[in-house]
């Protein structure tokens, strides 16, 4: 009966364990990946799929099914309580969470589940190898490279790189989110051709260079620098950067609410580190916005600098090419994919803030550069990321997991 269904309108699950689509984003544990999953699921159900996204119950008045847009509903899952519980301690709650997506599959089962991130992987691989369900698999960041990186101040469970493999080996099909992580995968034994690189998309609606611009401050030249409040997003580049460039002013976007910045321990190392390098009169720390008041910032910004350690992808770059801003990017992960350098921006090696310093102030130097930058910049992102292409392409990653499927089960509907 379903033997051709599946080309057509598939019934698609999305799991995404810590990150909720329908989350308030800049929060410690909120970003791409809460983005990434609520677009990717209304592309999908804009081409006419069915999709359910399976994410952690963490607060206690929550809807257990709760829609997101037409087409897309929120299956909010009792596993662990209910309040939010950071991501590096969820690992307890993911037998009862892989127990919640088996019983609900069997009721109804979807054509293909789509985990994103190791842990929703790890349930999946759980309750759709029981069920028998194909399985998909995004990884959004590689405990490896966070390893690698952050040494002893990396929080992940000690299983998460042996889970990451399991997943990788046990699921149908990895879709990585860049270059660089196929690079990782093989380094981890995941052989290249069960990989499809399908990239983050950007909302090229609301991230345009038209409309409205967030007023600017007295300074003549305005950076702004968007992430969540961890040292890894290198605002303390930036910061140290600022002393070469007089009259520049950084707009740090991320972290707590404004009212409670003063109590975030890396706001107020920024401040300290700001103070003493004698930059503090040129840096606002805004606090989480939504948004639209992301797009706003963007287009009030002469450049928009990503100077993070590492950047498994990295939605920011998008985000400003999509508002026609240049990009001055670290030379990491996802970066290397999307901005070129010289047509949208400039890439530069990380923790380096005279090559940050240099790489800003040729641009701020030259109008027409950056014109020219923002402009490619849009054009890029209209081509290769909106979320209609990302959407498109991830179709036919699951088309092709499906495709042996169709045979048989069409072949066992005419026996």
């Amino acid at each position: 009966m379903n033997g051709h269904h599946t080309t057509d309108a598939m019934a698609i699950a999305l799991v995404s364990e810590h990150a909720s689509p329908l989350a308030t984003l800049g929060g410690v544990d909120a970003g791409g990946q809460n983005v990434h999953v609520a677009r990717l699921a209304a592309a999908l159900a804009s081409r006419g799929h069915r999709v359910t996204v399976y994410t952690r119950r963490d607060a206690p008045d929550l809807a257990q099914v709760a829609p997101l847009c037409p087409g897309v509903e929120v299956h909010h899952v009792a596993a662990g309580p209910p309040r939010p519980v950071p991501k590096d301690e969820l690992l307890p709650h993911m037998a009862e969470f892989a127990r919640h997506l088996a019983r609900s599959w069997r009721l109804r089962p979807p054509d293909i589940v789509h985990s994103h991130f190791w842990m929703s992987g790890m349930a999946c691989l759980q309750a759709a190898g029981q069920l028998g369900l194909p399985l998909v698999h995004t990884y959004h960041a590689l405990g490896t490279v966070k390893r690698r990186h952050q040494g002893a101040a990396d929080t992940s469970p000690a299983s998460r790189v042996v889970w990451e493999r399991e997943v990788g080996i046990g699921c149908e099909r990895l879709i990585a989110t860049c270059r660089d992580e196929v690079i990782e995968l093989a380094s981890m034994g995941i052989a290249g051709q069960r990989v499809s690189v399908v990239p983050c998309g950007v909302d090229t609606d609301r991230f345009t260079p038209l409309g409205p611009a967030a007023p600017r401050g007295p300074q003549r030249h305005r950076l702004l620098q968007v992430g969540r409040m961890v040292p890894r997003k290198g605002a303390a580049v930036s910061i140290a950067a600022l002393q070469r460039l007089p009259g520049t002013e950084l707009v740090v976007v991320g972290g707590p609410a404004r009212a409670c910045l003063h109590e975030d321990v890396e706001v107020r190392r920024l401040r300290e580190l700001a103070l003493s390098a004698g930059v503090a009169e040129r840096v606002r720390f805004t606090g989480g916005v939504s948004g639209e008041q992301v797009a706003l910032l963007m287009r009030s910004a002469d450049l928009v600098v990503c100077p993070a350690d590492y950047e498994p992808f990295g939605i920011v770059p998008l985000e400003a090419m999509g508002c026609g801003r240049p990009v001055v990017a670290t030379t990491v992960g996802g970066h290397l994919d999307t901005v070129t350098d010289p047509g949208t921006g400039r890439l530069v090696p990380p923790r380096s803030p005279t090559a940050l310093a240099l790489a800003v102030g040729d641009l701020l130097a030259d109008p027409a550069a950056r014109a020219a930058c923002g402009a490619a910049g849009r054009r890029r992102v209209l081509s290769r990321f909106s979320w209609s292409r990302v959407a498109e392409s991830t179709e036919q990653v699951y088309q092709g997991v499906l495709a042996p499927g169709e045979v048989t089960s069409a072949a066992a509907a005419g026996s």
